[in-house]
């Protein structure tokens, strides 16, 4: 029989099967010693002596390290207006490691009646107007538009931390009941309040509730791959005079021709540049 992790407990994991049913499992001792299974993993079970027993973990179309989710349709980048600040260099830096695990970034914006700077509202424009999904919340108003991307869907929660990303799926299914804290004014960030990772069922789909990322991996990644990862170069990729062209110093880069013709945002283009610059820096240690 095949069905889907979707929580994970010390050894325990809870499986929901092709037939609708909710299973406690273990895993066999040859599985033990390949892959190590997660959330959103799709394996053959089957039940021996009335325990249910993961016998083999299927192909994965996705895969992310940190929160460890596999075959994820989409991550939610959850920011806020302010407290804390809207970011754009995190915006895209996630995005960037989005994309390159083959999952598409949706960015959700919080606290939009709660004003914002002008700088802040442009940024959230410039995404509103690229290849980027994006869809904005008020604490009195969740657009529909959430629970029709969630629908039918694994998706994983990102961003910042004190944004409000458990708060979101308790206002779109009221039996969703995660922890919430608010903001800790004294350290101006908020406090990870989800203790494990695990797929609950929200507005028809599967998602993965986690604290916000701690930190950034770009080790993976290599300068030649990054351009690839910026949604809004790709309709420009493969148009240089180089076919090499990494769009930093090189001459007639189709990239940064849009970017001065304002068809690429100014900011995005520069964060890509901050990025690259890790990546260089990296590989001369």
């Amino acid at each position: 029989m095949q069905a889907r992790i979707i929580k994970i407990v010390s050894r325990e994991y809870t499986l929901y099967t092709e037939e609708g049913m909710r299973v406690k499992a273990v895993l066999t001792g040859k599985i033990r010693l390949q892959t190590k299974p997660v959330a959103g993993d799709l394996v053959e079970c089957e039940q021996i002596s009335g325990q249910w027993t993961v016998q083999k973990i299927l192909p994965r179309k996705s895969y992310l390290v940190r929160p460890a989710c596999a075959n994820v349709d989409q991550a939610l980048i959850v920011m806020s207006t302010h407290d804390p600040e809207f970011s754009s260099a995190l915006v895209d830096r996630l995005s960037f490691l989005i994309v390159q695990a083959h999952i598409t970034p949706v960015l959700i914006v919080t606290k939009c009646d709660l004003g914002m700077s002008d700088d802040t509202k442009q940024a959230i424009e410039e995404y509103e107007q690229g290849p980027m999904q994006v869809i904005r919340s008020t604490k009195d108003y969740l657009e529909p538009a959430l629970a029709d991307v969630l629908k039918g869907k694994i998706s994983v929660l990102t961003g910042q931390s004190g944004a409000g990303k458990s708060s979101l799926l308790n206002r779109l299914d009221p039996s969703f009941h995660l922890a919430t804290q608010e903001i800790s004014k004294a350290l101006g960030r908020g406090k990870h309040t989800t203790r494990h990772n695990e797929l609950h069922a929200v507005a028809g789909g599967l998602v993965a509730d986690t604290p916000g990322f701690s930190s950034l991996d770009f080790s993976r990644m290599d300068k030649h791959e990054l351009a690839a990862c910026v949604l809004d170069f790709q309709p420009y990729l493969g148009k240089c005079r180089f076919n090499d062209c990494i769009h930093e110093n090189e001459p007639d880069c189709a990239v940064k021709n849009a970017v001065a013709q304002g068809k690429i945002p100014a900011r995005r283009y520069q964060n890509y540049l901050d990025v690259l610059k890790l990546i260089h820096t990296r590989r001369e240690y």
